[in-house]
């Protein structure tokens, strides 16, 4: 991207802007959207449409382009996590439905497995929902969900993982969490429900409501990861649960006049029209051209890195999941001098701030290069900025 024209928006009110090297994350924007997906936008501008009757229809085209029964579109993956919290709650009670977030009077027990707690299950308890735990820190047996279940459990929410069967917590111990077939069976047995969080989960496309189609009554995915605005995400399900979803939402609130608590998680016709036309560029676009481009961009970051003394710089191989491809930077602080952390704050610091990050836990002396989020020449720029400050 030119000099002259980067950024230069943000620059005029006031605002820095920075160049991505992270991916697809909130805190930066987090998308995008595909040339195609802003002209199908701007194309919705030229008429309005009533809401309720556009959601019905893209929702069968979604979920034809997903393989499942039935889809609705949110105000992101956290929306939808929250109006399936309510949905499993309240059902199709009108009362209930008006009543919550307060669940006096209605199943209002969500499951989790303590090894699947995570930065975004606080969603599902906006819906007035109590995240109840079963098993512990390193995973969880069919007895634990077994004897976790009572009179109060409307359902279960499971966290979906494509990369490994579960994640890694301190000291590289791998968790070891109820796999969903189990989770699935044991909820069947009980008539309770069971919510899939697979946000990133869209490649390989098999992946794509796979969840729903193994029995799960909820799956949800943050759009922005397919070219839409990161503002909109989906919500999968069987056609009796996006129709308890649907009550939930804004769309139920002004149609039907039913106040549910989705009112807040508005999504506009633009937005709607967009993520159709994403999910479906996704499902038919050429992916290896998507994958080759990536790992380009990676090899692009990587070539300046490479022979620096103290620091390990390789390619990440990884085509899985939304985000392929990459670098991986390990710093031996006691040669280079600064820790990765304060390599990051460097990069944020410097006149064109680039934005990465380190890694967690056992990963605290490493930083990941994500290609997903640069425009074309920002791969060169962020390779050889990085290069520079650890050469300093």
């Amino acid at each position: 991207m030119a000099d002259d024209i980067f950024g230069e928006i943000y620059k005029e009110m006031g605002a820095k802007p920075i160049i991505n090297a992270i991916g697809s994350v909130t805190l930066l924007g987090g998308s995008t959207p595909k040339p195609v997906v802003k002209e199908a936008m701007d194309r919705a501008d030229a008429a309005y449409v009533n809401l309720p009757h556009l959601q019905e229809v893209v929702g069968k085209k979604i979920a034809d382009y997903c393989n499942v029964p039935s889809a609705y579109v949110t105000s992101g993956a956290g929306a939808a996590l929250a109006l399936a919290g309510a949905a499993f709650m309240a059902g199709n009670d009108d009362d209930l439905i008006q009543q919550l977030p307060n669940t006096s009077g209605m199943k209002g027990e969500m499951l989790i497995q303590k090894c699947q707690r995570y930065w975004y299950d606080r969603c599902i308890e906006v819906s007035g929902a109590k995240l109840v735990e079963f098993g512990d820190e390193l995973g969880a047996v069919e007895s634990d969900l077994e004897n976790a279940i009572t009179e109060q459990t409307c359902g279960i929410t499971w966290v979906a993982n494509e990369l490994s069967p579960g994640t890694v917590v301190g000291n590289n111990i791998q968790t070891n969490p109820l796999s969903l077939e189990k989770v699935i069976e044991i909820a069947k047995k009980h008539g309770i429900y069971v919510l899939v969080d697979a946000a990133a989960q869209i490649y390989p496309l098999d992946i794509l409501g796979k969840y729903i189609r193994m029995g799960a009554d909820a799956q949800v995915i943050a759009a922005k990861y397919m070219g839409a605005s990161q503002s909109v995400g989906l919500a999968l399900g069987t056609e009796e649960m996006i129709g308890k979803i649907a009550n939930q939402s804004f769309t139920g609130y002004e149609g039907r006049r039913i106040r549910g608590i989705g009112r807040p998680m508005k999504v506009d016709r633009q937005e709607i029209i967009g993520v159709t036309v994403a999910v479906n560029e996704w499902v038919t676009m050429n992916h290896e051209e998507r994958l080759a481009e990536a790992e380009q961009q990676s090899n692009v970051m990587l070539a300046p890195l490479q022979n620096i003394k103290g620091v390990k710089a390789e390619i990440i191989n990884n085509i899985i999941g939304n985000q392929p491809f990459g670098v991986r930077l390990e710093i031996d602080e006691n040669i280079v001098g600064i820790s990765a952390a304060e390599l990051v704050k460097k990069l944020q610091d410097l006149d064109t701030p680039i934005w990465t990050r380190n890694g967690q836990n056992h990963e605290g002396n490493m930083i990941k290069l994500v290609p997903w989020a640069l425009s074309p020449g920002q791969d060169k720029i962020v390779g050889e900025a990085i290069a520079k400050v650890l050469q300093s």
